[in-house]
């Protein structure tokens, strides 16, 4: 099967079930994002160099497809969410312990790791907003899933911005 449909030249694509609706449908837009952050997350999972890090991205990469099932109008499993947010939840808690007190604004850039976590955060952010648009299409499991992501996110590029020497390339 060819990727080249042609379904969609009029602007149109499918959710599941077969409905068509347009490209710029709030529910396209939303788990087009969700394509968008998981890409993002793809491109610093490549950069870590830390395997436990990298199974926890992939772990998230693979909600996230389930999330995007689900915004196509598909299942999701809502006893893995929760799971899967009971563990982003509690690797937040271990790093807040472990780093410092914040008083400030965090400015991006400290290096390129902890810049690019601070990329996913905002993405993750921008998602979030996009899925609470949806209004009752939205689930509440899923929206506290991509609030917990964006915190997720901005603890590991505090991490990584106080121990930039742990990814040297």
């Amino acid at each position: 099967m060819s990727i080249v449909t042609k379904t969609g030249d009029q602007g149109t694509t499918s959710l599941f079930g077969g409905k068509r609706v347009l490209k710029s449908d709030p529910q396209v837009k939303a788990y087009g994002e969700i394509d968008e952050l998981n890409s993002f997350i793809g491109l610093v999972k490549s950069q870590t160099l830390d395997p436990e890090e990298k199974k926890l991205l992939l772990n998230i990469q693979k909600d996230l497809y389930q999330i995007m099932t689900f915004l196509a109008g598909g299942n999701i499993n809502e006893n893995k969410l929760n799971q899967s947010l009971k563990n982003i939840e509690e690797i937040i808690y271990q790093k807040e312990k472990v780093l410092p007190k914040i008083n400030q604004f965090v400015i991006p850039g400290e290096n390129s790791l902890s810049a690019w976590f601070h990329v996913l955060r905002t993405v993750s952010r921008r998602v979030e907003r996009q899925v609470i648009a949806l209004g009752n299409n939205s689930n509440k499991n899923v929206v506290q899933y991509l609030n917990r992501l964006s915190d997720f996110f901005f603890m590991l590029a505090r991490q990584h911005e106080k121990n930039p020497e742990y990814f040297k390339n």
